[in-house]
């Protein structure tokens, strides 16, 4: 077990008894950090979690935000790093499998996935094992159950060799009113179990993904691995929506980490009630099973609905259509215990709210020092640093990635992946868009900053699609929590995603921490993976490609000497020092308004095209604009506006707060001048090569061939 000395001494003196094994188990697993953030909830007190459009923030399944007046958008995200280190293909299909059951509770129809995917360098044949079976297991379940994975993101780096992260958002529709949560308000409801039955998978799964890795996890600890069944989950999806739309539902809640235990102990104590739970109607799926195995197992696709016993039938014959096992496991009762009985007799008694709610943990905190001294490099010219840049592996096309999934299932997808974020069709005026995003280079070179510039960049993306940011989800990932250094950086970045956030009014309203992503003292990059979700006009959608020759280049907001840090320094030189870039809150608000008030003007389409500015700076994203349209550009980068900055810094430089935005040659002076951020006219859309004033001169098939094909290779 993973309980500490001081709860087990907690627990006695609460109870005023020694528990028996039973329950033992179920208070590890709710102790564990996965269910209970003992560590984190003190922190995530920092985020700014209500606001105008939040319809419901942290504490369910999914946050809720109001997209029109009658619909609403169910969003979360969740990680599944220690599975997909054990049984890639599977822990990452087990993991669109949780977010999609989260989505469903809250009554929504999944309409989205994205991805976030960090892992070795892919030199490195476990990474390329690792990396190519989390990408099929993902595609595999989300095309099988017909979600489409619209966005994502994927990063290599020799911090994520032995502990991969994937993180996994989904967004899904609701009429407003409804609205389902995760809850048991009425003593003598009933809890209907439906869908998957229960095995021995995945028990302990959320102890496992409360400890460190070691060299022999692959092995030992492959049985908290969870087994993923696409297909009975499509028709857990179908079953439970009907079931929410045709009987009166008082709660819904999926099983997910820490199984029955969790479930049905959070839905009780939410409401300050008891549960009774009769393991003898539990649907079991292997013989002689143990009450130890069946309250801890995380068998995948079940759903708990919390009815009136009069609704029981109608709700089962739903189910016998889907052909799914359900049956009554227990009831709501008056008192404030979780009671589980076998064959009529109490096998266990714990205080709902001790389950639910155990007592967070005050960590200690140290600054971590910088990774390294900073080593002054020679810089090679600058077309051999862009080229070298366009074809590292965490710059050059995805397209190995998404052109496996199904991303124009459901017909809603406007935008596909590959630009700045996907974009999903609401109706027939509005749409979503939707990005994830995280920059741990910037984060463990300075917390605050890296955590801030992942949600700015985020914003940024939305914003470059043409959508109003109206909040943010998120997926914390560092190390062992215990270790002062590594909590410091937790808390570091939790600040900075908070002010920003709270700067945007973009609030948080639901997230995920995964802590110990670590093996044998070897500790991933902390990683907090940013989900912001946009809504937009349609006709007032962009893309970053270029339109047509003659169209002016825009670069809007200022260029400061931030190379350090940078992909450039990472791609070009293997190196990650020096500073992250700095957030300036103000700076960044104002070139993001400037967008959005550019766009409420623009009904003639004089704006023709929008790009942010992040990894890679100028540099690179210039050559995505072209590489995308195939059309050439002449820019001049001494008119940036810029701050003690050469060139070549100009070129490569991460400062944040920028975009570069296109538009028509007649209507570029004016629109100049509408513009509140520092911003100037740098170059036009011309030819077929990108020519950058005394640096640069190369073809777009040179950029195309450096980008496109570069992960294919190590895949081949």
């Amino acid at each position: 077990m993973a309980l500490t000395d001081s709860e087990m001494k907690f627990i006695k003196e609460k109870l005023g008894r020694e528990p028996n094994s039973l329950e033992y188990g179920m208070l590890d697993i709710m102790f564990s950090e996965h269910c209970s953030y003992k560590s984190s909830r003190p922190v995530l007190g920092l985020f700014p979690t209500e606001g105008e459009k939040i319809i419901l923030g942290p504490g369910d399944d999914a946050g809720v935000v109001e997209i029109t007046d009658e619909l609403a958008l169910a969003v979360g995200i969740e990680s599944h790093n220690h599975p997909s280190a054990i049984e890639p293909y599977g822990g990452a299909g087990t993991g669109i499998g949780g977010i999609l059951r989260d989505i469903i509770s809250m009554g929504a129809m999944p309409i989205a996935l994205l991805d976030s995917l960090r892992f070795g360098h892919l030199e490195d044949q476990k990474s390329c094992y690792l990396f190519e079976h989390v990408v099929r297991g993902i595609s595999d379940y989300g095309n099988r159950v017909g979600i489409p994975t619209v966005g994502g993101e994927v990063e290599f780096d020799d911090a994520f060799q032995t502990n991969p992260l994937v993180n996994v958002m989904c967004a899904g529709l609701v009429p407003k009113k409804d609205l389902k949560r995760g809850i048991a308000p009425n003593v003598g409801d009933v809890f209907l179990l439906m869908g998957g039955m229960t095995g021995r998978d995945g028990i302990h799964g959320v102890t496992f993904a409360s400890e460190e890795l070691t060299t022999a996890s692959e092995i030992e600890d492959r049985p908290a691995v969870q087994i993923g069944d696409p297909f009975t989950k499509k028709k857990v999806l179908e079953a439970s929506l009907e079931i929410m739309e045709q009987v009166p539902v008082s709660g819904v809640k999926d099983l997910g980490g820490g199984g029955i235990t969790c479930c049905i102990s959070e839905l009780a104590d939410k409401c300050h009630n008891g549960a009774k739970v009769d393991l003898n109607k539990i649907p079991l799926r292997e013989e002689g099973m143990t009450p130890y195995e069946i309250m801890l197992s995380e068998s995948q696709e079940r759903m708990v609905f919390v009815i009136n016993p009069a609704n029981v039938d109608k709700a089962i014959k739903i189910c016998e259509k889907y052909e799914l096992p359900a049956s009554v496991v227990g009831e709501v009762t008056s008192t404030d215990l979780m009671v589980v009985e076998e064959e009529g007799e109490v096998i266990a008694e714990l205080p709902t709210n001790l389950l639910a709610d155990p007592p967070v943990v005050q960590r200690e905190e140290k600054e971590m020092e910088k990774p390294s001294e900073y080593v002054e490099v020679e810089h090679p010219s600058a077309e051999e640093a862009l080229l070298k840049i366009l074809s590292s592996t965490n710059i050059a096309s995805k397209k190995w990635v998404y052109k496996q999934y199904d991303h124009e299932v459901q017909i809603r997808t406007v935008i596909k992946p590959g630009d700045d974020a996907a974009v999903m069709r609401v109706d027939e005026e509005k749409a979503v868009a939707l990005t994830v995003d995280c920059n741990s280079l910037h984060t463990r070179l300075d917390p605050y900053d890296g955590g801030a510039g992942s949600v700015a960049e985020a914003i940024r993306n939305v914003v470059a699609m043409g959508a109003q940011p109206l909040c943010v989800v998120d997926c914390l990932n560092f190390g062992n929590p215990e270790k002062p250094e590594v909590f410091w950086q937790f808390k570091q970045c939790v600040t900075g995603m908070a002010e920003i956030a709270e700067k945007f009014q973009t609030p948080v309203i639901s997230g995920n921490v995964s802590f110990y992503n670590e093996t044998e003292g070897i500790t991933v990059n902390p990683s907090p993976t940013v989900g912001v979700v946009g809504v937009v006009d349609i006709p007032k959608i962009r893309t970053m490609d270029f339109k047509e020759e003659g169209d002016k280049i825009i670069i809007i907001g200022k260029t400061y000497n931030e190379l350090s840090g940078s992909e450039y320094h990472r791609s070009v030189h293997g190196l990650l020092q020096g500073s992250a870039p700095k957030i300036r809150m103000d700076d960044e608000l104002e070139s993001v308004k400037s967008i959005l008030k550019l766009l409420d003007d623009d009904s003639e389409g004089d704006i023709t095209a929008i790009h942010d500015c992040s990894a890679g700076g100028i540099g690179i994203a210039l050559s995505e604009m072209v590489i995308k349209s195939g059309m050439g550009a002449k820019v001049d980068l001494s008119l940036t506006p810029k701050e003690d900055v050469n060139d070549f810094e100009a070129l490569l430089s991460e400062s944040h707060a920028r975009f570069i935005i296109t538009a028509k040659a007649d209507k570029a002076d004016e629109i100049l001048t509408k513009i509140k951020a520092p911003s100037a006219i740098i170059g036009e859309v011309v030819g077929k090569n990108l020519v950058i004033k005394g640096m640069v001169d190369l073809d777009v098939s040179k950029l195309q061939d450096a980008y496109q094909g570069v992960i294919e290779k190590y895949m081949a």
